[in-house]
C-alpha cells in the first residue's frame, strides 16, 4: 500500500509568537552569600574590554585600557576605589550606605586595616547574586534599612549581531524598593577617580612597599548634559595620546530626576577627601561641586535623586562608557580598536549608545529567555551561556579594520599566548554558532593571511598582518587540520560560496602540506606519522589518535568541499586517503580499550621538514621525551567531536569510539584530588571531581607529554560531548556538572574558566553540548535543518540566525514541531527529525525573525530510521 505523508505548515507573522512580552530579566543560576565572593561578571562588548560586576556589588577588574587587569580598580587598594552609594530619607530616618554586600572574612586581616577596597564604607548585611549571562543581579538587603536594592548589570548580547554585541558600555541599573509606609527620598551616587593613563602595569612603591599605580598626568573631569544624557566626561591633558592607556571615560545617566555632581574632591590630608564627600552626600543625597585643587586623578561623582512612594520601586540607571583607541596586543606597532572608529570619544559613545539600550535589552532578554527555557540540563545551559563571557574579555579583540583575533587566554596583567592560536581555538564552537561573521574572519586570516605559498600555516598569526602575518613560521598538525574542518563548518553554516571559492586554493595547500617530504604524512597513506607539533606544546613522533582523527576529519571535509567545487580528482584522492587512514587507525591504534600512540623514532632532524618543530619538545630524537605513548588521552577523539558537529559522520569504527570514551571515564576520572599527584598546574583541588588529561593504566613513559597530570575544562568538555554523542549521557553530564561545580562563585568565578590564563578560549567548546544533546545540524548550503527526535522546547542557533524548536506528539501518530526564528532568517529546502528522515519541500521556505512554522508530521513505525520524502500540501496556507 502506497503511503503518503503530509506536512502542515502555518505561518504566524510579526510579534504574535515572539514569546512572553514581559521584559523582566531571566535567571538561570542563583548564588547565595557564601557563593558570591569570587563572582566577576564582565560588563562590556566584544572587543571593547570590560569592567566586572562582583557578586557583592562592587566594580573590579577595570580592563578597558587594552590590557588585562585582574583585581585592578584604578587606584591603590583601600578607600579610593570606585563605588556606588545610596542615601535614603523617610520621615526623620536618614541612612547612607555603600551599595555592596558584606566584606568577606578572609579580607579582614591586613597589616594596616586596608585589606578590602572601600573597607570603611557602611555596607548591606545580606547579599545574593542571580545570573543568566550577560545579565547579573546583586540582591542587597539589610534589617536596618527600609529598602531592598537590586543592582542589575548587563551589556547587549544578541546572536549573529556582533555590532550590537560590541558596545563599549556597562549598563548599571539600581532598582530600589521602598519597604516603608512613608514616602522616601532616595539618591544613588557613582563615584570614581579619573585614572586615565593607569592600567596597573606600571607602579612605584611607598615606604610600606605598597603598590602605587602610576601613569596619570593632568587628568580632568567635566560635567556635561544633552537632550538624552547628563554626566561627567573624564579626559586627560597630560597622558601621551599614543599609548594604550590614553583615552576617555564617561559616567552618565539617561534618567530624569534631580542631578548633582562633583568633578573633584577636597584635597584634605588623612583621607579628608572621602570624609568631605561622605558628609556632603549623607546630608541630603545631593552633592556640592568642589573647585579643582590639583592632583592627577580627580574624583568624579554623579548623584541621581528621586522620590519613591511607599511600597513602590524606582530604577536609577547609569552608563559607564569608554574609548581607548591604541591597542597594540602582540603587534610590533599599534593596530587599534574597531569600536573606537565608531565614536569620537566616550561621551560620543554614550550619546550614540543610549538610544539603543532599550531595544537591544529587549532583544537580549528575548535571546536569553529562549535559551534558559530550553529543556536541557542546568549544567549544560550554564556551561554554554556563561562561557560566552570570554568573547567579551580581553582574550578577544577586533583591530581597527574590524578583523577578529584572540589570545589563548589572558594572564592577570597581560595576554597569554598570542596569535589566535589554531590548536587552541580549534576546540571552541561558540563563535561559529553564535557570531558566525567573527568565525569567518578567523578563517580568512588563517588561510589568506597566515598560510604561506607552500601551505605552511603559522599557527600563531602575527600583527600587523601586512608585515607580520606569517612570521611565526611554525605549523601545528592539529591546528592546521582543525582549521580545514572549521572552514567546512563555517561554509555550511553561512552558505557563503564566495568565501569558499576565495579561500579554497589555500585550503588545498594547507592540506597538501601534510604530504610534503618529511611532513606529517610524507608517504601519503592517510596516516599521520611525522613530527607533529600540537596543543600539548610538544612534538609527537609517530601515529596517535589526537592528530590522526583531526587529519581524517580534514580529509573528509576537504573531500566534500572539493566535490562541491567540481574538483573531482582532488575529492577522490581525499576520500581514498580517508578510507585508507580510517581502516589503518582501526587496525593499529586501538588497543582494545582506547586509541594509543605508536612512537616512531626519527634518526635525524634532517628527516623533518622545515617548520614542523617549535623547539619545545624532545631534545633527543632517538629517545623522544614528552610523548603520549600508551596513555589514555582525554581528547583522543577531538577530530571525531568536530566531525559530529560538522555533520561529517564517523571517522573511525563506531564501537571503538564508544569504547574509548568509556575508557576515558574509567581511567581518567577522579572523584577528588586528595590521592592525585600533579607536578604541573592545578585546576582541581580537594574534593573536586574532574577528568585528567591522560592516564596510564599500563605503562607510562618516564617523561610523558607536559600536561598529562593536569585538568583543563576545554578538554573535559570535548570528552564529555563525545560521550553525549555516543549515548553515554549520564557520564557526559556528570563531567560537565563537575566543571561547573568547580566554578561555583565560592572557589572560582562562574565567568572565568582558566587554562593557560583567565577566560580561556578552549572552554567555549562547552557550546557544543547544546548541539550534541539536540542533534542539531544546519546547512545553509543545502538549506537543511535536522534535529534528533525530541520532546520539549530547545534553543538553536546558526551564527547568523537563532530561535527555538518545540517538539510534541499529536494525535493519530503525528509528531509536531513549532519552529520559531527570533533573529536573522533561514531558508529551508529540507527539515528533518532523525527518526523520520528529511522532509523535502517543493518550494524553499524563507523564515524571518518573528515568524513561526507549525509542522505536523504523520508516520508509522515501519518507516522509523528510513529516509522519507514528505509531500507538502500547497493548499494549506
Amino acid at each position: 500500500m502506497k503511503k503518503i505523508i503530509v506536512i502542515v505548515l502555518v505561518f504566524i507573522f510579526g510579534g504574535l509568537c515572539l514569546g512572553n512580552s514581559n521584559d523582566s530579566w531571566p535567571i538561570l543560576k542563583h548564588y547565595d552569600l557564601e557563593h558570591t565572593s569570587k563572582i566577576r561578571l564582565p560588563l562590556g562588548g566584544i572587543g571593547t574590554g570590560t569592567v566586572s560586576l562582583t557578586g557583592r556589588g562592587e566594580l573590579r577588574d577595570w580592563e578597558i585600557m587594552n590590557q588585562p587587569a585582574k583585581g585592578f580598580v584604578g587606584t591603590p587598594e583601600g578607600n579610593r576605589a570606585p563605588f556606588f552609594a545610596i542615601f535614603t530619607k523617610s520621615g526623620n530616618k536618614i541612612a547612607t550606605k555603600g551599595l555592596m554586600g558584606p566584606i568577606e572574612y578572609f579580607k579582614y586581616e591586613s597589616m594596616e586595616g586596608r585589606g578590602k577596597n572601600n573597607h570603611g564604607l557602611p555596607r548591606f548585611r545580606e547579599c545574593s547574586f542571580d545570573a543568566a549571562y550577560p545579565f547579573g543581579i546583586v540582591n542587597l538587603t539589610d534589617p536596618n534599612m527600609d529598602i531592598d536594592v537590586r543592582i542589575k548589570g548587563f551589556n547587549p548580547l544578541i546572536p549573529g549581531d556582533e555590532e550590537a554585541s560590541g558596545l563599549p558600555v556597562a549598563v548599571l541599573r539600581y532598582e530600589v524598593k521602598n519597604n516603608s509606609d512613608k514616602n522616601m527620598e532616595v539618591s544613588v551616587c557613582g563615584s570614581m577617580e579619573n585614572y586615565i593613563g593607569i592600567d596597573g602595569r606600571k607602579y612605584t612603591r611607598d615606604w610600606k612597599w605598597d603598590v602605587i599605580p602610576t601613569g596619570a598626568k593632568n587628568n580632568k573631569n567635566e560635567f556635561r548634559e544633552s537632550d538624552n544624557l547628563r554626566g561627567i566626561f573624564m579626559y586627560s591633558d597630560g597622558v601621551d595620546k599614543t599609548v594604550e592607556q590614553w583615552g576617555t571615560i564617561a559616567l552618565t545617566t539617561p534618567d530624569k530626576g534631580e542631578i548633582s555632581y562633583r568633578t573633584s574632591v577636597s584635597q584634605g590630608g588623612w583621607c579628608g577627601g572621602l570624609l568631605d564627600f561622605w558628609d556632603d552626600f549623607s546630608t541630603d543625597g545631593l552633592l556640592t561641586e568642589k573647585k579643582f585643587t590639583g592632583g592627577n586623578t580627580p574624583r568624579a561623582s554623579l548623584a541621581l535623586k528621586k522620590n519613591i512612594p511607599a511600597g513602590e520601586t524606582r530604577e536609577f540607571t547609569f552608563y559607564l562608557t569608554w574609548h581607548f583607541p591604541n591597542r597594540i596586543a602582540w603587534a610590533t606597532e599599534t593596530v587599534g580598536n574597531y569600536y573606537t572608529t565608531l565614536y569620537k570619544d566616550a561621551w560620543d559613545a554614550a550619546e550614540k549608545i543610549a538610544p539603543q539600550i532599550k531595544p537591544l535589552e529587549k532583544k537580549t532578554v528575548e535571546f536569553v529567555k529562549a535559551f534558559c527555557e530550553s529543556d536541557l540540563p542546568l549544567e549544560v545551559k550554564e556551561a554554554a551561556l556563561f562561557n560566552l563571557s570570554t568573547l567579551r574579555s580581553q582574550t578577544c579583540f577586533r583591530t581597527e579594520d574590524g578583523r577578529f583575533f584572540g589570545w589563548e587566554g589572558i594572564m592577570d596583567m597581560t595576554g597569554s599566548c598570542r596569535g589566535s592560536c589554531t590548536h587552541v581555538w580549534n576546540y571552541e564552537l561558540a563563535t561559529h554558532f553564535v557570531f558566525g561573521n567573527l568565525a569567518k574572519m578567523m578563517r580568512e586570516v588563517e588561510f589568506n593571511q597566515a598560510t604561506s605559498d607552500n601551505g605552511l600555516m603559522s599557527f600563531r598569526v602575527g600583527l600587523p598582518l601586512e608585515k607580520e602575518a606569517t612570521n611565526w613560521k611554525i605549523a601545528a598538525a592539529d591546528g592546521q587540520m582543525g582549521t580545514i574542518m572549521k572552514m567546512y563548518n563555517d561554509w555550511q553554516l553561512s552558505g557563503d560560496d564566495e568565501m569558499l571559492k576565495n579561500l579554497w586554493p589555500n585550503v588545498k595547500k594547507a592540506l597538501a602540506f601534510a604530504w610534503i617530504e618529511g611532513g606529517w604524512d610524507g608517504d601519503i597513506d592517510g596516516v599521520m606519522e611525522g613530527c607533529q607539533h600540537n596543543t600539548m606544546d610538544v612534538e609527537y613522533f609517530g601515529p596517535n589518535p589526537q592528530m590522526q582523527f583531526w587529519y581524517l576529519g580534514a580529509l573528509r571535509a576537504a573531500g566534500e568541499m572539493a566535490e562541491y567545487l567540481g574538483e573531482d580528482r582532488f575529492a577522490k584522492n581525499c576520500n581514498a586517503l580517508f578510507s585508507q587512514g580510517s581502516k589503518w587507525t582501526e587496525e593499529n591504534l586501538f588497543n582494545g580499550e582506547y586509541f594509543k600512540q605508536i612512537i616512531q623514532i626519527v634518526k635525524s632532524s634532517d628527516e623533518i621538514a622545515d617548520g614542523l618543530m617549535a623547539g619545545m619538545g624532545a631534545a633527543d630524537l632517538s629517545n623522544p621525551d614528552f610523548q603520549l605513548g600508551n596513555g589514555c588521552l582525554i581528547d583522543q577523539l577531538v577530530g571525531q567531536y568536530m566531525a559530529h558537529i560538522c555533520g561529517l559522520g564517523y571517522l573511525g569504527n563506531k564501537e571503538q569510539i564508544k569504547k574509548s570514551l568509556q575508557s576515558i571515564m574509567k581511567y581518567n576520572y577522579r572523584s577528588s584530588a586528595y590521592e592525585h599527584f600533579n607536578n604541573m598546574r592545578s585546576y582541581f583541588l580537594g574534593d573536586e571531581a574532574a577528568l585528567l588529561m591522560a592516564s596510564y593504566p599500563y605503562d607510562r613513559p618516564k617523561s610523558p607529554f607536559s600536561y598529562f597530570s593536569e585538568v583543563m575544562t576545554g578538554f573535559e568538555y570535548t570528552a564529555a560531548i563525545g560521550m553525549l554523542y555516543e549515548g553515554l549521557t549520564e557520564d557526559g553530564l556528570k563531567c560537565i556538572k563537575n566543571i561547573r561545580d568547580r566554578y561555583d562563585g565560592e572557589k572560582r568565578s562562574p565567568f572565568n574558566e582558566a587554562e593557560c590564563g583567565n577566560h580561556y578560549s578552549r572552554a567555549m567548546a562547552s557550546w557544543a553540548s547544546i548541539i550534541a544533546l539536540t542533534g542539531f545540524e544546519y546547512s545553509a548550503v543545502e538549506k537543511s535543518m535536522l534535529f534528533d527526535q525530541l520532546k520539549g522546547k530547545y534553543f538553536w542557533s546558526t551564527g547568523y540566525a537563532y530561535g527555538t524548536a518545540e517538539f510534541s506528539s499529536g494525535s493519530f501518530g503525528k509528531e509536531k514541531v513549532e519552529l520559531k526564528v527570533l533573529g536573522g532568517e533561514i531558508e529551508l529546502n529540507t527539515f528533518g527529525l532523525r527518526k523520520f528522515g528529511k522532509i523535502e519541500f517543493r518550494k524553499n521556505l524563507k523564515i524571518k525573525a518573528g515568524d513561526v512554522k507549525m509542522i505536523s508530521v504523520k508516520n508509522n513505525d515501519n518507516n522509523i530510521g528510513k529516509r522519507v520524502i514528505f509531500v507538502f500540501d500547497e493548499s494549506i496556507k
